[in-house]
């Protein structure tokens, strides 16, 4: 094992770093692959899957080569957890292997890609226990617990980090840092909010950072926002507050839809690239710590691209 940037993040010096986009709606929606549960990783059993996932990642690399930015690749494991892999026919030794593979994926992407000035960060990415629509059900003391399985997993390989997708209570989030803390990996914890900006507890995104950052001691590294549009999201973050110092990243979802919407819609609404990048434009001017820019639902590597021609020329110039 050998990990580059695990006790270094470079993100965290500033710069610009591109991520990916919406990767099991894109699957879904472009590709016709079939994802149980949304699960991405199970195309890591065929070959053809395993093509078709460094596909995936390529045309975001590429982005990111064009444009000499940084990159954080976050594994296809959003569901490669335990009550997931339940479902899903997967025992925990083969769930383990999962999240070992799909570093290794990862660790040779990166070999193909990363050039000087250009770090590329290799983050195991987390779910929810749950739905990441509703509302969790679990202690702080819980989540830990179930969500140290897949982190220790992450910490025995090349992984960088770890980042936790879509999360909407504070007590799983607590227990995740907590977790990651103990078993001392980096970590990013990223909310998902609705339509009026704030969590489906009701919460503020303010709230739920400053109360994760006090159960924790301040240990995430920073925070991001994803699986909702900026236009539910922009007047909490216009502020200039300074607490929004510890957002650094953010995956915006294409559609302005709902949760409830997105849930029942058939089709998907893959909104407009030029005006999400503009969207983002604006968001960076607003929170200039900011430097992991990617998107989530109903985007792809158009929307990824529309981002970075549209932030990545003042990034650089207030880097």
């Amino acid at each position: 094992m050998t990990t580059i940037y695990r006790h270094d993040l470079p993100q965290l010096k500033g710069g610009a770093f591109l991520t990916d986009g919406g990767m099991e709606t894109t699957l879904i929606f472009h590709e016709g692959a079939d994802l149980p549960h949304f699960a991405s990783f199970v195309l890591l059993a065929t070959p053809e899957g395993r093509k078709q996932t460094e596909d995936y990642y390529r045309r975001y690399l590429d982005i990111a080569a064009r444009h000499g930015s940084g990159f954080v690749l976050d594994t296809p494991t959003w569901r490669a957890s335990a009550d997931w892999g339940d479902k899903l026919g997967y025992s925990a030794d083969a769930l383990r292997a999962v999240n070992e593979d799909a570093v290794n994926l990862l660790v040779d992407l990166r070999a193909l890609y990363q050039k000087p000035g250009a770090p590329i960060v290799i983050s195991g990415a987390i779910g929810p226990r749950g739905d990441g629509y509703k509302a969790g059900r679990m202690t702080a003391g819980e989540a830990e617990a179930y969500h140290a399985e897949q982190i220790e997993a992450f910490a025995g390989t090349d992984a960088d980090m770890v980042t936790v997708f879509t999360l909407t209570n504070v007590e799983e989030a607590i227990g995740i840092a907590r977790a990651a803390r103990r078993l001392a990996m980096p970590c990013a914890i990223s909310f998902t909010v609705e339509t009026d900006g704030n969590l489906i507890t009701g919460q503020t995104l303010r709230q739920a950072i400053e109360a994760v950052d006090a159960a924790t001691g301040d240990y995430p590294h920073y925070y991001m926002i994803n699986c909702a549009h900026p236009s539910h999201f922009a007047e909490v973050v216009a502020s200039g507050e300074d607490w929004l110092k510890r957002i650094g990243g953010i995956r915006a979802n294409a559609s302005r839809m709902s949760h409830a919407e997105l849930d029942e819609s058939e089709t998907l609404d893959d909104g407009d690239p030029a005006d999400l990048g503009r969207r983002y434009r604006e968001l960076t001017r607003q929170m200039p710590h900011v430097r992991v820019l990617g998107g989530c639902c109903g985007t792809d590597h158009r929307h990824v691209a529309a981002i970075c021609e549209a932030c990545l020329p003042e990034m650089r110039l207030s880097a």
